[in-house]
């Protein structure tokens, strides 16, 4: 299983929020390509970077966020938040994406969505599927949508998709440990999904859970800024896994 921190990006800052509450905005780091740096040091090999900005703005905005990571580590990075159009896309993998997450565009306008799984391949384009109360969330989780998470997510293999983050809004930034339950019900109602769980880890021992139920990664955000995840104990696991 992959560890992949997260980070999250407003005006070029390094954030988190509490169940993507933009009011509780707290700035981590001004620099995020310190940050990566510093996992990229501790063997980790992955980051998750979310547009903040560009979810609320529905177009890309913190490329050059993203262009200085790709640039100055050797990181892979999936990057999200706001990405609408062709051109979003031509701008996030020519500033180093090495993968793409939509979801509200998977939503709101999915023939386009589906151009770029075909246009890109499954291994380029992850499906973003965070939900609250088993329901998917859209719009930087602004809007509530009427789709259960689990058709939407067999939907979309239908039509190609291999890679799929979910975050359980509800859980995310709050400590309180992750939704092993939905990420059990998906992986086993999925078959061959390659599920990315995201939301409410809080201590190392969630990590060999997620695991074992299957999870292909886990994106941790708020644990490790927090240390409540230290770098040294997500070194470990890498080399042990």
């Amino acid at each position: 299983m992959r560890i992949i921190p997260a980070v999250d990006i407003i005006n070029g800052q390094c954030v988190r929020l509490t169940k993507g509450d933009y009011d509780t905005k707290k700035v981590y780091n001004e620099n995020p390509l310190e940050v990566a740096k510093m996992f990229e040091d501790a063997g980790i090999q992955h980051l998750h970077v979310v547009d903040l900005d560009g979810a609320k703005a529905s177009h890309i905005v913190n490329y050059r966020v993203l262009e200085s990571i790709a640039s100055k580590t050797n990181l892979k990075i999936d990057f999200g938040g706001g990405l609408k159009s062709d051109e979003d896309l031509k701008i996030a993998f020519d500033s180093g994406a090495h993968q793409i997450t939509g979801g509200s565009i998977a939503v709101k306008n999915p023939e386009v969505f589906e151009n770029w799984i075909s246009k890109f391949g499954a291994d380029k384009i992850i499906l973003g599927a965070d939900c609250k109360y088993k329901k998917i969330a859209i719009s930087g989780w602004q809007e509530d949508s009427d789709l259960e998470v689990i058709p939407f997510i067999k939907g979309y293999q239908s039509k190609g998709i291999s890679y799929v983050i979910c975050t359980d809004i509800s859980k995310d930034g709050m400590l309180e440990g992750p939704s092993f339950h939905l990420y059990s019900n998906i992986i086993n109602e999925s078959m061959d999904i390659k599920l990315i769980a995201s939301g409410g880890i809080s201590k190392y021992d969630e990590l060999p859970q997620l695991r074992d139920i299957g999870c292909e990664g886990v994106i941790v955000g708020k644990a490790i800024y927090e240390n409540r995840i230290s770098l040294k104990e997500i070194e470990q696991f890498i080399i042990n896994n």
